[in-house]
């Protein structure tokens, strides 16, 4: 009779479990859909421009947009993962759901249970993003800006407008040709600010040198003058360049930044080879954002503990629960703040690197005492009498 009891017992506990998993999973599953489409909308307007104004084909924005998604859905996961457990646990104990466990002898331990099972499956989701998804996709991504910034022929020039070129260089075209021939060439070029000039020509084309790209132009004049002085200066020509490298990069491969480089690639500086120069200065950046993407996963479970405490301990008294909710919410965005700042300063001094890991570990041991102190303080202190045997 007492396994079957405590068959049962174990029954409807996993069913409790089961039951509350769920009031969990789908509000952030939506949540994170929502939050999802929001950012990538908003940053589809980032590259509008590029549809509008430089001729990129209209697929390439929603491309863009997706692959910088990973970045933000790492950062703000345990956000809504606080959110969701808030909500959840709240309205389960507006329905008197929670007193009602409670009254069954359901410890606080257990009821948080479901709720940390899914911040572990957050916290898997997000070293997945941090260490595979987040690299691979900003790499990708700054693989195609750099393309399109150095493609001039298909983007940059447009016909029949006044192309802005970085600073001080504006090139317009009449009319491109099928074969990517450029008709009617107009180019003003002010970033020698003590000799401005202006070149035109019937026709020219783009070329891509090992220097960057340029504007070969046939038959046309190149007036300039002198800011000292009102000589104008006319040069009829054949054939003329514009330079255009100092607006792309050079030819070879290009330095990688922090977010686009894999774990492995942080943390190995480079002592030789084109970019060796360059690792060496942004060494603490590098590895403070790998310090970063091992920390930060660690926020979704100390948000987690932080929302269940103050859900979990204490009455279930609507006032005294909520005034606990709002401090919890305070406290949250407050350690997001720090997290930043914390990550922020160890680009530049390398002493903050053991506070990021200690700001959500300090967080994850006090809330998980909150919660055992709970259940040792609802655990009876008093034993049954006993029958003592007679002598």
């Amino acid at each position: 009779m007492a396994e079957q009891n405590k068959t049962l017992i174990i029954e409807k506990m996993n069913c409790t479990f089961r039951y509350m998993l769920r009031q969990l999973v789908w509000p952030l599953f939506f949540a994170v859909i929502a939050i999802s489409g929001i950012v990538w909308m908003s940053q589809s307007l980032r590259f509008v421009d590029l549809v509008l104004n430089r001729g990129l084909p209209s697929y390439n924005l929603f491309h863009l947009a997706f692959l910088v998604l990973p970045m933000f859905t790492s950062v703000f996961l345990p956000i809504i993962l606080f959110g969701v457990i808030i909500f959840s646990y709240t309205r389960m104990n507006m329905d008197s759901e929670l007193v009602i466990w409670r009254a069954a002898g359901i410890s606080p331990l257990r009821l948080a249970a479901p709720g940390l099972s899914a911040a572990m499956l957050v916290v898997i989701l997000c070293y997945a993003l941090n260490l595979y998804f987040m690299p691979g996709a900003y790499r990708q991504f700054k693989d195609i800006q750099h393309a399109i910034r150095n493609n001039y022929s298909q983007v940059l020039l447009r016909e029949g407008a006044f192309n802005e070129i970085g600073t001080g260089l504006t090139v317009y075209i009449r009319e491109r040709g099928p074969n990517g021939e450029l008709f009617g060439i107009l180019a003003h070029d002010r970033r020698n600010k003590g000799q401005p000039i202006t070149v035109m020509a019937e026709r020219g084309a783009m070329v891509n040198t090992d220097n960057g790209p340029r504007v070969v132009m046939i038959k046309g004049n190149r007036q300039s003058i002198k800011r000292t002085g009102d000589d104008l200066s006319i040069l009829y020509f054949d054939r003329y360049t514009l330079d255009l490298h100092n607006q792309g990069t050079k030819g070879g491969p290009r330095w990688r930044e922090p977010k686009e480089r894999f774990l492995h690639e942080l943390f190995q500086i480079r002592q030789s080879g084109p970019h060796a120069a360059s690792d060496k200065r942004y060494e603490l950046k590098l590895y403070a954002e790998g310090h970063q993407r091992l920390a930060s996963p660690l926020l979704a479970l100390a948000f987690t503990l932080l929302a269940l405490s103050a859900l979990l301990t204490g009455d279930f008294k609507r006032g005294g629960q909520g005034s606990r909710i709002i401090a919890a919410t305070l406290f949250m965005l407050v350690t997001q703040a720090i997290n930043i700042s914390l990550f922020s300063f160890a680009g530049s001094s390398f002493m903050a690197v053991p506070f990021m890991y200690l700001l959500p570990i300090s967080i994850i041991c006090a809330c998980a005492w909150i919660l055992f102190r709970e259940k040792s303080r609802l655990r009876p202190t008093t034993r049954p009498p006993t029958l003592s045997a007679k002598a």
